[in-house]
């Protein structure tokens, strides 16, 4: 059976009922006072950000506001603790406990600082109306708040006295262990971030994949979503598109176009010499196409044949198609 007297004996130790009362007066003391500067300096915080559009006071804000009263009852009982004599067992548990607060908060107000530089950089891409996937900001910044808090647990463990040579390197071998079991996933994570930073394509591009071709609606963390002209939507792994070479026809300034038509083999040279013109004046009218050459290119089985380059000053396939109708009808009516 559990005797409540020899343990709180034992806490208390060699200190007198007055001392006692005086550490349980300073502990409530102190909790109190910690509530009242919180909650004063909190508000005085708050005004005086509203005042500036800087995020540091942000951030500090929300630290405070992030910080609950069981740190204030255990810094109330650490400080009242204190002027107490203690056993060595407790006194550890006291220090380790700090410990862990300390560095709990510290990190915590580390990955404050990390959300808000993410969530800034997520409105700045969005104000300017960017087309980077900004999921690929967030996913930088959770793994960097993975990074942040395995590092504190490692100087928690290191403070504690345990060894964490020997527990870094059995991660490491862990590590190499599950990177071996997800050999595809981790390649196309890291071909989603070789997308990112290089920018080979964006959301909103034009592309073509082998057969395939259409605009990039959505780049994932381990695939990229693309809507083909056709109107069905098609899933390709990041891996893939990294390896493969693309048409990104969204970057193209200017398209340019080759085509050829046929006269018949009784056309007069007369006319055949005043068919440039012809085309010039037709390709001219269009006010998107740049005529390049007009050539008389060869003898056909049944006609004789001209070829035709232009360029077209929009990289837009649809508008790309008008003005080839366009001139396809009026070569139609001139011949």
């Amino acid at each position: 059976m559990i005797d409540f007297e020899e343990i709180i004996s034992y806490i208390i130790g060699s200190n007198t009922p007055k001392e006692v009362l005086v550490a349980i007066g300073l502990f409530i003391g102190l909790f109190i006072g910690f509530k009242i500067i919180d909650t004063i300096g909190l508000n005085i915080l708050q005004k005086a950000s509203r005042k500036t559009k800087i995020i540091w006071d942000d951030i500090i804000i929300d630290f405070i506001k992030g910080i609950k009263w069981p740190f204030f009852v255990f810094i109330a009982l650490y400080i009242s603790a204190k002027t107490l004599a203690l056993s060595d067992i407790i006194e550890k548990i006291l220090g380790y406990l700090m410990i862990i607060f300390i560095v709990f908060y510290a990190t915590k107000g580390i990955i404050q600082i990390v959300d808000h530089l993410v969530k800034k950089e997520i409105k700045k891409r969005t104000e300017k109306q960017k087309r980077e996937d900004t999921s690929m900001v967030k996913v930088m910044g959770v793994i960097v708040k993975v990074i942040i808090w395995t590092l504190a647990l490692l100087m928690i463990l290191s403070n504690f006295g345990i060894e964490i040579t020997p527990l870094i390197a059995g991660i490491g071998v862990g590590g190499i262990a599950i990177a071996l079991a997800l050999q595809t996933i981790l390649g196309d994570l890291f071909s989603a971030f070789a997308i990112y930073l290089d920018k080979p394509f964006q959301e909103g591009d034009f592309i073509i994949l082998g057969n395939d071709m259409g605009v990039v609606k959505h780049i994932g963390i381990k695939t990229t979503r693309i809507q083909t002209l056709q109107g069905q939507e098609l899933v390709v792994s990041n891996s893939e598109l990294t390896s493969s070479r693309i048409n990104n026809y969204k970057r193209m300034q200017k398209r340019r176009i080759v085509f050829g038509f046929g006269i018949e083999y009784n056309t007069p040279v007369r006319k055949m010499e005043k068919i440039k013109s012809i085309v010039k004046k037709i390709i001219d009218k269009e006010k998107l196409a740049e005529l390049d050459r007009v050539h008389f290119k060869e003898f056909g089985d049944f006609s004789l044949n001209y070829e035709v380059v232009y360029y077209l000053k929009t990289s837009d396939y649809n508008k790309y198609m008008d003005t080839q109708e366009s001139i396809n009808l009026s070569l139609k009516e001139a011949f």
